[in-house]
This record gives structure tokens, sequence and C-alpha cells, in this order.
């Protein structure tokens, strides 16, 4: 039964490939290279949809095949160390607005909570509020009068993604096997990274954890406000948080008809990414414009707001501390640091000829740098240094590739709101006084007294450990 329904959807897939003339990809395959003539006579081969690019058209076949591939587009868009530039850019263009699921609201939410939805809410709107390829919002009024917002996943929602990574999986294991041409994407790995995230977008209760914890760091900050959840009411399939309000990050003319100093809430943007990513370890990984608000409470000294927290990224202190570093020898022009750094990291392998890497830095960025400072993106910087590397077998890191893809999303959001915005003169001063606080006497002091409980507790076995090691040395007699 399976395979049969395997065999159907890929069939529905042919199709779509088909109908937005993209049988070329699989008569691209070296096996089937024999039979690309075929295409010739496929009816929609002759009409103007064939004139549009490769690139539109494979946007248009996602959008065509559901949701799931949706999303799937939307996670391979971040992939621009992989994908062509062409088709990385078309794909950043899919949105995360698909008509919203039929079926009954009040069933769903009354079976998660196990009672009436009159035990919990004043009020409920069953017109939705907002729409996405896994999950839609609705407004709500709790009891107590508290308006707050319904995430709800779509019904079967688990058993597509599950169908259709299994065929992609299938489909990947193919073109790693008989085309060296689309091997090179890495396929399998893309896969993997694709069904990681939607898994973890499942997972509403995961999602709130995200929430609670970005709301603990930022409790008392005038930066940004997150939205709280409701625990008592959010169980999968839905998630309930206290609804915001606020001007949409991407609404630039309302913002200035608001009052707002542009300049100086772009820079905030800036500096509220690299609060979270080096002071607390953990950023959020999502924040596209459409899940950026600002509060009109204090127009002087803005406050963000965020919403969907399904996406979070993470860094080690190792990888903390080399990113910081190598921002600031990026800043300086200083190549050679570059290039030791990522060595020295473990970023490329211990064998790699650091002049070599150097050159090709240095190769990547002077273009760059040469140009006015409005002109110049680091989230570019950054996607081509990714680029270069992987002649040098860099190993990058799902980490790395969340937080590439963020700087992207919010100097993007930064550049919106003020074009001449220089995010190496606001960021620079975030990295040194960072860079500073883990070094120098107060780090030593922080650290030795958070290591003191468990010095403490390990120095007893200390003379026996001392003994132990004496005895191993000890000559043996004859």
């Amino acid at each position: 039964m399976k395979s049969i329904k395997r065999f159907f959807r890929l069939a529905h897939i042919g199709f779509v490939l088909m109908r937005f003339n993209l049988d070329e990809i699989i008569f691209a395959v070296p096996v089937f290279y024999p039979f690309r003539f075929l295409c010739f006579f496929n009816p929609w081969y002759w009409k103007k949809s064939h004139k549009k690019s490769r690139a539109e058209r494979m946007r248009l076949a996602l959008e065509a095949l559901g949701p799931i591939f949706i999303k799937a587009g939307q996670i391979l868009s971040t992939r621009r160390d992989l994908l062509p530039e062409d088709i990385a850019a078309e794909l950043e263009k899919l949105q995360d607005r698909v008509p919203p699921f039929v079926g009954d609201i009040r069933k769903i939410i009354e079976k998660a909570l196990g009672a009436p939805l009159e035990n919990f809410f004043r009020e409920v709107d069953f017109n939705t509020l907002a729409s996405a390829s896994i999950a839609q919002v609705h407004a709500a009024t709790l009891l107590n009068g508290r308006e707050v917002v319904i995430k709800i996943l779509r019904p079967g929602v688990e058993k597509l993604i599950e169908r259709d990574l299994d065929l992609l999986s299938t489909l990947a294991e193919l073109s790693a096997r008989y085309s060296s041409h689309l091997n090179q994407f890495k396929p399998k790995e893309m896969i993997a990274e694709i069904a990681h995230t939607l898994h973890d977008e499942l997972d509403l209760q995961r999602e709130g954890a995200n929430a609670s914890e970005l709301r603990r760091h930022f409790k008392h900050s005038d930066l940004l406000y997150v939205p709280e959840v409701e625990w008592s009411l959010s169980r999968n399939p839905i998630l309930v948080m206290e609804r915001i309000y606020g001007i949409p990050v991407y609404d630039v003319e309302k913002l200035r008809e608001a009052g707002f100093n542009m300049k100086h809430l772009a820079e905030r943007g800036i500096e509220l990414f690299f609060t979270q990513v080096f002071r607390d370890s953990f950023f959020h990984a999502d924040m596209h414009p459409g899940n950026i608000f600002v509060s009109t409470e204090n127009k002087d000294n803005p406050k963000f707001i965020v919403v969907d927290f399904g996406i979070m990224g993470s860094l080690n202190a190792h990888d903390q501390r080399y990113i910081a570093e190598n921002l600031l020898a990026f800043f300086k022009r200083d190549y050679r640091r570059v290039a030791e750094l990522h060595v020295a990291s473990g970023w490329l392998p211990p064998n790699t000829r650091v002049d070599h890497f150097e050159s090709a830095i240095r190769a990547v960025c002077e273009p760059i740098f040469e140009r006015p400072l409005r002109d110049i993106s680091f989230g570019q910087l950054l996607l081509r240094l990714f680029q270069a590397a992987r002649r040098y077998h860099m190993n990058i890191q799902p980490q790395l590739i969340l937080l590439q893809k963020t700087l992207l999303n919010i100097e993007g959001v930064g550049r919106q709101l003020y074009p001449d915005l220089d995010l190496w003169t606001t960021a620079t001063p975030i990295l040194e006084r960072w860079l500073k606080s883990q070094m120098g006497i107060k780090s030593f002091l922080r650290k030795l007294k958070d290591n003191l409980p468990y010095w403490a507790e390990k120095f007893p076995e200390i003379p026996t450990l001392i003994y132990g090691l004496l005895n191993q040395l000890k000559p043996e007699r004859k």
C-alpha cells in the first residue's frame, strides 16, 4: 500500500514538473540523458510559460505541490552556499501565506483541551488571523478578558510531511547515486536539514518553550518584548499565547508617520541581533519582516516585538568566541587572522594552507569593501565566504547557517528601515565589549566563582588521585 501511495504521489510530482517544464531536471541525470528528446513531446514545452526562467518555474512548481514543498523551498532558500544564486533568490519569494484549512476549529480546540470551549474562552474568532504552511492562527479572548491567539496545527500535517519527506529522501538517494551534477548540492544533507526543521516546527510545545526562554532573557529589556505563553491551555496541537499589537516592521511608511527615528530603529535591530547571539547564545532564527513588529509605547526608545518561535539557534562558547573574533578581523580587513581562526576553530581541516585560504578570502572581500557603506552587506559577505570555503572542505555547521540566515534577515530589515545603515559601526563596539567581558581579571574571577562548587566537590579526591598516579609511575622491581 505504501509503495502504491508513493507511486501516485511521484506521478503527481512528475505531472507538475512537466507542467512547469522542469522535466529537464530528470533528463539531466546521466542515466536518463539519452531520453532528453522526450521533453519536446511535453505539451507545456511549447507554451509561453517555458520562456520563464528556470528559477521562477521551480518556485511556481513548489507552490503547486502544496504547503510542505513551499516550506521546503523556504528552508532551501537559506542554503545559498549550496544553491545557484538565481534559484536561492527566487525561492526567497515563497511566502508563508497559504489558504487556511477548512475544518471544525471548535472541535479541534475542544479535543485538545478536553472540555467545551466556553469553559476557557469568552470568545473565539473562527476566521483565520494568519495562515501558514504548517499551522494557522485565530484570535480569542479568555474568561478574564485577556486577549490571546490560538495557533493550531493543520489536521493531518504530520502524515503529509512524513509522506513527502519519505519520497524526497528516496529521490535524494537516487540523485546522489546516479547524478554527479545534482550530487554537488548535497541532496541527502539538504533533505535531512529540511526534515529536522519541519519536525521542530511540528512540536508546538517546543515552540512555546522557546518563547518562554527568550522572554526570560529579555524580561526587563527595553529592546525586545516576547508574548507570554498560556501554558495551562497549550498542548499539541494548539499553542495559546498573549496577543500583541504593533506596527509591522515592513510597513515603513506607517512607522515614519508614527514619528519613529528610522536610523535609531535600524541600529536597535542590529543591537538586538548581536545581544541574542553573544550575550545569551540563543537567538530567534526566523526573523523575517513578517515576524517582527514595533511597539508604539515609547517612540524615543522603540521596542521590537517578535512572534513565531519554531526555529531558534544557539552557539556554544567556542563558536561564540571564534565568530566574534572573525567578525572583528573582517571589519579590520585582517584576512590572515580570519584564515587562522577558521583553522584554529576546527571549521577547516588542520592541513589547510593558511596562505591559500587567506588569498581566497581577500579575493572575495576586497571587491565588496570597495563599495559605499550603504551597499555593503555583511550577510552577503558571509555567504560568499562560505561558498569560497567549500573548496577547502569547510564543514559548515547548521548553527552557522542559521546565524548567516538571521543576519541576512536583520540586515535586510535594517536597510529597509534606514538605507544608509552602517552595520560595521553599529556592530563593532558590541563585539569589542563582549570580547573584553570574556577576558581580563573580571572574567577570570567570574569563571573561578562558577567553578568553585565543582572544585570543592572534587577536592577530597585529589590526594587519592595523586597517590594512584605516583604508584603507576613507580618503577617495577625485578
